[in-house]
């Protein structure tokens, strides 16, 4: 039941400006009650689930809630083998929503003020709770080039997490990728700073709405303030060494760009720049994000990285010194909340912070918890749940983005489509069959039902009668007792489809394989795959264990070899660049990822996935993003410096041609503007989409840049024959820099403009500035 009344002129009528609520429950709370707002324990730990699924708090949670100890739980919902929450003694939909309830209730009802809780959830793709969609991760959704679409899947998310409870989501991550043996390259956009800035402004937009209060809505959290992804070697939370010019052209607009889309919560990022770390910068946190930028929302830590000052930076002498440089920089809650509250009230009482810089957060805080309207109305309504979550809407939204983001790498001899009349396939590898192995990091437990495997998914067009599957191998260790299976069942087919990759699954208990038979095994010792996501760096791309061993044998058998890759980074296999006759690369595409899949090889639908990020020919080309500086070198050695697959790259069962690029003037004012217009024809026999991607060169600046930039691009579908003219409006913010400063610059000059499905092809046309 929400709370019937207010009481007019103090900080519960809602009909005050939010400013002076906040100043009226400040000055009403103690010290402790102050801190006790910034601290967030993890909130799985707070409760114990009944037989009736009810739940019980734990005594100290009620302690803590009682005296306001705490004012926002993380991951009250969160299910994963890290939380040791499973799908036997998680709560799920109807029941996580009273679970929240039954912990607002308490809060408000017993503590002297009754401020509400902020229920923090992890939502990279999809809510991390038992029953809730689970959609392409990120890279998979940058990979479609459809924002409007991923916005819808946001607006999804928010709705299945509001709906239990949830305010707040730590995502999107709008870190950019300079190394992609970064295991969190999977929950980024990729490698590019305007794709970047396109999708975080439509995940802020889809996440929060447009009102914070509705029930539909939650906050978003941008991460990792700030060049997270481009730590030394690719290596997590390693230290970070770029100049300010680098920083304000590539790594800052995302977060720019959100900022102004109304974010209202950053993350600040483990790492280190310049011998700075950012959860203490208060150039970043304050100077930048609050005085230049206008950010009004509150600073989150990441989990444990106050504690890194004092035990890992050592820019700190302890945990009182930890907490209170976090404060001063601007942090306004810990995630987890060791040090906030074990140490900040310490700390003010040795002068190292004042009440100010703790009136500052808390208020940061308080300020969010008004404009959510969580005063007005903590509760959820607990049936609503049960509809939402899981809906058939967002499983088809799921689906769709499948379908964009698969992307066709190589299709020899238009070896795909596959016929839907032949008479058997074999599906073999690892990841033909394992739902887990699909769906990428930040995944609650599954119930398989849920899940479309790419065998289940070539099973359901087909036929089961039609299908053989054979997971050959493991995706790490040398066991090679699947092969004689895999390949019986290779040479039986009329076609071979290998699903190799990687995985970023973590031990949820399932068990493991028995190669030779397929069939699941209980062990106590289960074999655990996972070689990608938070913390899990590589220091090669190749595929592990035997995959590539397997993939050759199948070859030898003289069959024709279709290879899926499902993964979170990049693979690089030079052989199967070479012997395969058809490439797919899905990344983890969720919960629909393999009927998605299974549509794409029988020519339901046409590829129309582009790469968000380069692929190189070798590690020993990284970094290689396609906005790589001018200076940068020709070759090595060894080999030069092209990649094996360019930035946007991505093939389709049909072919375009592009035209010539026109503009409707060859100069332009620094307050004008100049179209540019192209016709893009489909010349094969198929439907297609294709990606209409605009570059631009600025010829010569005053600073060194990029040899060209993504500046815009256009989605376009057309039916074979077709002709559509695609028009770019160009103005000043296609062709400015951004100096050392974070200024925008327009210079006179001249730019060249490139039209075309890659960043290495397409027509130009040049157009100069005075």
């Amino acid at each position: 039941m929400q709370p019937t009344h207010t009481e007019k002129g103090t900080y519960k009528d809602a009909l005050l400006p939010v400013e002076d609520r906040v100043g009226q429950l400040l000055s009403q709370m103690t010290i402790d009650e102050k801190i006790g707002q910034l601290v967030q324990p993890f909130g799985w730990e707070m409760f114990t689930k009944n037989i009736d699924h009810s739940i019980s708090l734990t005594p100290e949670c009620k302690e803590d809630l009682r005296h306001s100890r705490v004012g926002a739980l993380y991951g009250t919902l969160r299910a994963d083998p890290w939380t040791g929450v499973t799908l036997e003694t998680g709560l799920s939909k109807t029941f996580a929503a009273k679970a929240t309830n039954s912990l607002q209730h308490f809060q408000i009802m017993n503590s002297r003020l009754g401020i509400p809780l902020l229920f923090g959830e992890e939502c990279s793709h999809g809510h991390m709770s038992i029953g809730a969609t689970v959609f392409p991760v990120p890279l998979s959704a940058a990979s479609a080039w459809h924002p409007e679409l991923y916005q819808k899947m946001c607006r999804a998310i928010a709705a299945e997490t509001r709906s239990q409870g949830g305010a707040v989501t730590y995502s999107p991550v709008l870190d950019i990728v300079k190394d992609p043996q970064w295991g969190r390259t999977e929950e980024t956009f990729g490698e590019d700073p305007y794709l970047t800035t396109v999708y975080a402004k439509a995940a802020v937009n889809g996440l929060q709405g447009n009102d914070i209060r509705d029930h539909d809505s939650i906050v978003a959290t941008l991460k990792h303030f700030v060049a997270y992804g481009s730590s030394e070697g690719g290596r997590n939370a390693a230290p970070v060494h770029m100049g300010p010019l680098e920083l304000h052209s590539i790594d800052l607009p995302p977060f720019r760009a959100a900022v102004d889309a109304g974010a209202l919560s950053v993350m600040a990022a483990y790492n280190e720049i310049d011998g700075v770390p950012c959860t203490s910068s208060a150039a970043l946190l304050k100077d930048l994000l609050r005085k230049e930028w206008g950010f009004d929302g509150m600073v989150i830590t990441d989990c444990g990285a106050m504690h890194m000052l004092a035990h890992g930076h050592n820019t700190a002498e302890n945990e009182e010194d930890a907490a209170a440089q976090s404060l001063r920089a601007g942090v306004d809650m810990e995630m987890s909340g060791q040090l906030f509250r074990k140490s900040l009230k310490r700390a003010l009482e040795q002068g190292r912070v004042t009440v100010h810089d703790l009136d500052s957060a808390t208020g940061a805080v308080l300020r969010l918890k008004f404009h959510l309207g969580l005063f007005e109305k903590p509760y959820v309504d607990e049936d609503r749940a049960a509809t939402i979550v899981g809906a058939k809407e967002h499983s088809d939204i799921a689906e769709q983005l499948a379908e964009e983001a698969i992307v066709l790498l190589k299709n020899e001899a238009a070896t795909l489509p596959l016929s839907k009349n032949i008479k058997r396939v074999a599906v073999i590898g690892p990841n033909a069959d394992h739902m887990y192995n699909q769906l990428g990091d930040y995944t609650s437990p599954q119930a398989r039902d849920q899940i479309t495997t790419v065998a289940d998914g070539v099973k359901e067009l087909l036929g089961a009668e039609h299908v053989t599957v054979a997971p050959g191998c493991r995706i790490q260790g040398d066991d090679r007792s699947g092969f004689a299976t895999a390949l019986k069942t290779a040479s039986e087919a009329e076609a071979v489809v290998m699903v190799l990759g990687g995985s970023s699954a973590r031990d949820f208990g399932e068990g493991t394989v028995d190669l030779a038979t397929g069939a699941s095994v209980v062990t106590d010792n289960p074999h655990n795959d996972m070689e990608c996501g938070e913390g899990i760096d590589r220091s090669t791309l190749h595929l592990l264990g035997v995959q590539l061993e397997l993939a050759k044998e199948v070859k030898a058998l003289g069959k024709t070899l279709i290879v899926v890759f499902i993964n979170g980074r990049p693979i690089l296999e030079p052989w199967i660049d070479d012997n395969a006759d058809a490439i797919l690369e899905a990344w983890y595409p969720g919960q629909a990822g393999g009927r998605a899949i299974a549509r794409i090889l029988f020519g339901e639908i046409s590829p129309s996935g582009r790469l968000p990020l380069t692929i190189p020919r070798s590690v020993g080309q990284l970094p290689n993003m396609y906005h790589q500086k001018r200076t940068r070198g020709k070759r090595y050695l060894e080999l030069d410096l092209t990649p094996l697959y360019p930035f946007g790259f991505g093939l389709s069962y049909t072919t375009f041609s592009y035209g010539k690029l026109d503009l409707s003037a060859s100069e332009m004012k620094a307050a004008g503007t100049v179209q540019a217009t192209i016709d893009i024809k489909n010349t094969g026999q198929y439907k297609g989409k294709e990606v209409v991607q605009l570059y631009v060169t600025d010829v010569h600046a005053s600073v060194t840049q990029p040899e060209r930039l993504l500046k815009a691009f256009k989605k376009i579908e057309l039916e074979p024959g077709e002709t559509k003219t695609v028009t770019f409006d160009i103005n000043s913010t296609h062709l400015e820099l951004i100096n050392a400063k974070g200024e925008h610059l327009l210079e006179p000059g001249r730019f060249v403009l490139t039209v075309g499905p890659n960043a290495l092809e397409g027509s130009t046309a040049e157009v100069s500035v005075h």
